[in-house]
């Protein structure tokens, strides 16, 4: 059954061939098994690296893009929708895509994360169909401060649901690929 995969990760060229080859890994299987692929839209850095991949695997591409960032829309993009700002953005792909997938990158990429897990958790509480998959690539250990700070707060008195930490964590694409 296809899908389509939200992948939020780093807007930055030259992040090393390691982190390249793994994100890459990821999206080319994300075309191979038939889903298709909504991203921030812009062509940049890994954002671009990653749809391309996806796309050349045969998976449709849909980027949403802010209006202050649609000067810089990715071509390669079968579909783009524009949003009116970041906000907008987060808020589109979350309510379309079926699982999501967090690859290195920055405070924008992080933000991302903990909106989708935020948003699920409050949906699932009128909707049990609204808990999706968020697979996290954690390579070299980037995403270990996230994840052991979700885990400390699922453990508090602070956290209303006990699933705070629910986000499926890997530390290779084929690790993560597996159950994607």
């Amino acid at each position: 059954m296809k899908k389509l995969i939200a992948v939020y990760c780093s807007s930055r060229d030259n992040l090393g061939d390691d982190v390249t080859a793994e994100a890459l890994e990821v999206a080319r299987a994300i075309g191979a098994a038939g889903h298709d692929l909504i991203y921030g839209g812009v062509n940049a850095g890994l954002m671009h690296l990653v749809a391309q991949a996806a796309k050349d695997a045969g998976a449709h591409i849909t980027g949403v893009v802010p209006e202050v960032f649609s000067h810089r829309a990715d071509p390669l993009c079968d579909t783009i929708i524009t949003a009116a700002d970041l906000n907008e953005r987060k808020g589109i792909m979350i309510a379309r895509a079926d699982a999501f997938v967090i690859l290195p990158g920055g405070l924008g990429t992080i933000d991302e994360w903990i909106s989708t897990l935020s948003d699920i958790m409050v949906r699932e509480r009128v909707d049990p169909a609204a808990d999706r998959p968020i697979l996290v690539l954690n390579l070299q250990g980037m995403y270990d401060g996230m994840v052991l700070q979700l885990s400390s707060t699922a453990q508090s008195v602070y956290a209303r649901g006990k699933r705070v930490d629910r986000s499926l964590v890997f530390d290779s694409a084929a690790e993560l690929i597996a159950r994607l």
